[in-house]
Order: structure tokens, then C-alpha cells, then sequence
């Protein structure tokens, strides 16, 4: 069976070499960039997951996520000693999947990486269609379209979309949804998922004040709103 590969971005020695050694003995090829030029360099080359440290000592951890942004929907997870909800807000709007807290436990960014490359591996092929085949969702590619063109959904994003559309005019909460995409509770979940929906829906809607795929119930959380066909 063939490896995975991780793109560990971090330019602690002391942390790369723990975070590698942890990897290594699950059974993961890593590649460690110490610098953000170096990772920026990297980019471009097949990784099935990326851990991203934000504060690098040339470039910017968000920057180097928004350029990845750019030409991938990898996985990414932040790693960061950046621990304030507006911090975490920010980093999963610019397109972050997850966002790990220094100091952490190895054992647990494990089980986060594990977890989010299960939800990434293609699924048995299925392909759910709204409002006169104006919204594709495809679950064996991991692609939605909308009149015929790719929307550019991040992991995450696409795994929320996905949940919601399954089952139609069904209202889930918050917590709902943070534990079925991710498999885990965190704090400030509430604003994560709010964060995550506003940039599913600046993807995937006309006009987001008025959308036509996920209504927002107030006091209870979302429900997607699209016609199947």
C-alpha cells in the first residue's frame, strides 16, 4: 500500500522532529519545510495532508495557506501557539480545515490527521443534484458544481455541504455538524461552523443574503433548502 504524504511546515527542530517521528512510525512520508519560501517551493507537489505552523520566520503562515488555497483543496492543519478564538476564526476562514493549539499532544494531531484523511479518501460514487441540476454533488470525485463549474469547496467545507444535503429542509445545530465533519467536539465550535457555512455560501450561492441552498434557522443552526431532483 503506498504511503501518504504530509507536508510539515514548521521551523521548530525540536517540534519538526517530534511531529516526523510520530508520523513516521504510523506509517507516513514526511517532508519537513523549515521556512515559509521553502514551503511555498513544495506546494506544488502531491501531499495528502498539510500541518501548517503560522508563525514562520520569513513568511506568514496564513499567507502560505491562502497561496495553497490557491491550487489545492489539501487538507490543512494549523499548528499554532496563536490560541484566541479570533485567531482560530481567521485561520479556518482563509481556508484551514483544522487548528491545533501549542502545546499539544501528539497523540491527539495523530488522530486528527487520521481522522481527516478518512473523510478525504474518495467514497463509493454518488451524485446528488438540486434545483434542476443547478447544484452537483458528487461524492466520488469530492467535487460540487454549479452550472457545470467546479466550486473550489475546501475538505471541510465540502464534507459540511455534503452532510446538510443529504437530508433536505432537516435543521441541524451546531454541534451537530462539528461532530459529524470532524468527529470531535472543540471549543468555539459555534463561530468555527458559522465560519465555515459564510464561506461555503460566498461559493455556492447568487446572493448569500438571500441563498437558495443553506438557511440559517435562528437559535438552531442550518438546514439545506435545495430542490432534489
Amino acid at each position: 500500500m503506498q504511503k501518504e504524504n504530509i507536508l510539515l511546515i514548521e521551523d521548530e527542530k525540536k517540534i519538526s522532529d517530534i511531529v516526523k517521528s510520530y508520523l513516521e512510525k504510523e506509517g507516513f512520508d514526511v517532508t519537513v519545510a523549515a521556512t515559509g519560501e521553502h514551503a511555498l517551493r513544495m506546494i506544488n507537489k502531491h501531499f495528502d495532508l498539510v500541518i501548517l505552523d503560522l508563525m514562520l520566520p520569513d513568511i506568514d503562515g496564513e499567507t502560505i495557506c491562502t497561496s495553497i488555497r490557491k491550487i489545492s483543496d489539501v487538507p490543512i492543519i494549523m499548528l499554532t501557539a496563536k490560541s484566541s478564538e479570533d485567531d482560530r476564526i481567521k485561520g479556518l476562514g482563509i481556508g484551514a480545515d483544522d487548528y491545533v493549539i501549542k502545546p499539544f499532544s501528539p497523540r491527539e494531531l495523530i488522530a486528527r490527521i487520521k481522522a481527516h484523511l478518512r473523510r478525504t479518501k474518495k467514497s463509493e460514487k454518488m451524485m446528488l443534484s438540486f434545483n434542476s441540476g443547478l447544484l452537483i454533488i458528487d461524492t466520488g470525485s469530492m467535487e460540487a458544481r454549479k452550472n457545470q463549474q467546479v466550486i473550489p469547496l475546501t475538505a471541510t467545507e465540502f464534507r459540511i455541504l455534503l452532510y446538510l444535503a443529504e437530508k433536505p429542509q432537516i435543521v441541524f445545530g451546531r454541534l451537530q455538524i462539528v461532530n459529524a465533519v470532524q468527529g470531535y467536539d472543540f471549543e468555539g465550535y459555534d463561530r468555527v461552523i458559522d465560519a465555515h457555512i459564510k464561506n461555503i455560501r460566498h461559493k455556492i450561492e447568487d446572493n448569500p443574503q438571500k441563498p437558495e441552498f443553506i438557511k440559517t434557522v435562528h437559535g438552531a443552526g442550518y438546514k439545506f433548502i435545495g430542490v432534489p431532483d
